[in-house]
C-alpha cells in the first residue's frame, strides 16, 4: 500500500463484488465450472459471512486466463494451476527484488554519507604519502669537511 488511507467504499480490481452468476456471465463460463475451479484452487474468490462466493475483477480476468489456457492452449487444469502458482511466485519475487534494491540504495547512500563524514574529519596538517619513483641515477654523498679554526 502507498501509506495513504483508502476510501472504504472505493472499488479496486481486488474488491470482491460479483456473485457467481454475474462472474460466470462476465467470464463466459458456467457457474458449475467456477465452483470446480474454486474446489481445485485455480480461482479462489472471497466468501461472504453466509459462505457465498464473491468474485473481483481480477478473479474474472483469471477465470478468462484459465479458460484460454485450457481451451486455446490445451493445457490441463493441473498444468494451469502450476502456471498460476509460478506466475504468482514471479510477482512476489519481483516485489521482493524491488524491496531489496530500495534497501540496497538506502544502505549505499548511508555508506556514502558516513564515508564523506570520515573524509571531512581528516586532519589537514597531515600530508598523504606518495611513493617515490625509483630511478637508476647514482647519487654520491660527500660529507662536508669541517673547518678547523
Amino acid at each position: 500500500m502507498d501509506g495513504r488511507r483508502r476510501n472504504p467504499y472505493e472499488l479496486t480490481e481486488e474488491t470482491p463484488v460479483y456473485v457467481i452468476s454475474v462472474a460466470a456471465q462476465l467470464s463466459g463460463l458456467h457457474p458449475q465450472t467456477l465452483r470446480q475451479y474454486d474446489r481445485l484452487g485455480l480461482v479462489s474468490p472471497d466468501r461472504t459471512a453466509g459462505r457465498g462466493r464473491r468474485y473481483s475483477a481480477r478473479d474474472i480476468e483469471l477465470l478468462r486466463q484459465v479458460q484460454a489456457l485450457s481451451q486455446d492452449e490445451g493445457i490441463n487444469l493441473a498444468g494451469i494451476k502450476r502456471i498460476i502458482e509460478l506466475e504468482n511466485q514471479v510477482v512476489a519475487l519481483q516485489s521482493r527484488v524491488a524491496e531489496l534494491e530500495a534497501a540496497l540504495d538506502g544502505a549505499a547512500a548511508a555508506m556514502q554519507q558516513r564515508e564523506a563524514a570520515v573524509h571531512a574529519s581528516y586532519r589537514r596538517d597531515l600530508v598523504p604519502y606518495q611513493e617515490v619513483q625509483q630511478t637508476s641515477a647514482l647519487v654520491v654523498w660527500r660529507p662536508k669537511r669541517q673547518q678547523h679554526d
